[in-house]
């Protein structure tokens, strides 16, 4: 039986970040690295470093950390209040890392993660139904297939309310969740053409769950089945990376679910969240404190 307040199963890389100092790569063209790390990323790696941040115990399970991640992934969460012991730490997988370039609002990724999913091989745990019993909400990522829906089947047997991100209307685990957060570069690809609106329309009458529809610095959409059309500005922060921005928003989601938070005032901390997360870097280093996020909100009004 899990005794964390929250599970989340999806994601748990290492991250290489390279923040730039004079703007973004060119072609045949000398950039300065300003600060590199290598540190926990992942779309639950992240949200499990922020949500510990904001006071929350923490149990964590999803893909496997080989030989050249678990030293500082171990390191890193030595003092922290979250629960590796789900993890799997197999001695002869190297360990699933990404790197990041970063200049302000520009970001790009790389990995090899369209070879690992083409591979036919696994490197990720089938979630375990006795680490999400007792637990009070929990997050679910989609990319690992029938097991991502496992996980999402387990919360729905026990009751335990749970947020996803970039999961189509159509999709089992959108129908059941909480809480579904649909990123503007997912649905560019998903409902290319499709204004925003008519998506909404589309998510929220698959579902008795709060959607969100983000966009970057522009206005966030949420709504419920048979409820209006809510909007919402982010809120105005210098950025200094965006790295991390939708996974602390999702920590944020998670964090209002616990605590029984309303559509708005969810929506609002998640923001609050992501744009402390976005003011800085690097974000594992420096999440968002649980005064910060409140003095934020304080002083938007």
């Amino acid at each position: 039986m899990c005794y964390a307040d929250v599970y989340l199963y999806g994601q748990i890389l290492g991250t290489n970040s390279f923040l730039l100092t004079d703007g973004f790569l060119r072609p045949d063209e000398y950039s300065e690295i300003e600060e590199q790390y290598f540190l926990p990323g992942g779309e639950t790696g992240t949200a499990a470093t922020v949500l510990a941040s904001l006071g929350v115990s923490v149990r964590i399970d999803g893909t496997w950390v080989g030989r050249d991640v678990s030293p500082m992934l171990k390191e890193f969460y030595s003092d922290k209040s979250v629960d590796l012991t789900s993890l799997s730490f197999p001695a002869d997988f190297m360990g699933v890392t990404d790197h990041v370039i970063i200049s302000g609002l520009i970001r790009t990724p790389m990995g090899r993660f369209q070879h690992l999913f083409s591979s036919g091989k696994r490197w990720w745990n089938t979630p375990r139904e006795e680490d999400i019993t007792g637990c009070k909400a929990a997050a679910v990522d989609p990319y690992f297939f029938d097991d991502s829906l496992l996980a999402a089947e387990y919360c729905k047997r026990h009751g335990i309310p749970y947020v996803t991100i970039d999961c189509r209307h159509d999709s089992d685990i959108h129908r059941n969740a909480a809480v579904n957060v649909l990123s503007h570069e997912c649905l560019d690809i998903e409902y290319r053409g499709i204004p925003y609106e008519e998506i909404m329309e589309m998510m929220r009458t698959e579902t008795d769950g709060l959607t969100i529809i983000t966009q970057g610095g522009g206005e966030m959409l949420y709504a419920r089945k048979n409820g209006e059309i809510q909007r919402m500005k982010p809120f105005d922060v210098a950025v200094k990376s965006t790295l991390g921005a939708g996974d602390t928003f999702k920590a944020g989601c998670v964090y209002g679910l616990l605590h029984g938070m309303n559509d708005h005032d969810l929506v609002r901390f998640a923001s609050a969240c992501s744009a402390i997360a976005i003011s800085r870097f690097p974000l594992p280093l420096h999440p968002p404190k649980l005064d910060e996020v409140r003095d934020l909100i304080g002083t938007a009004g």
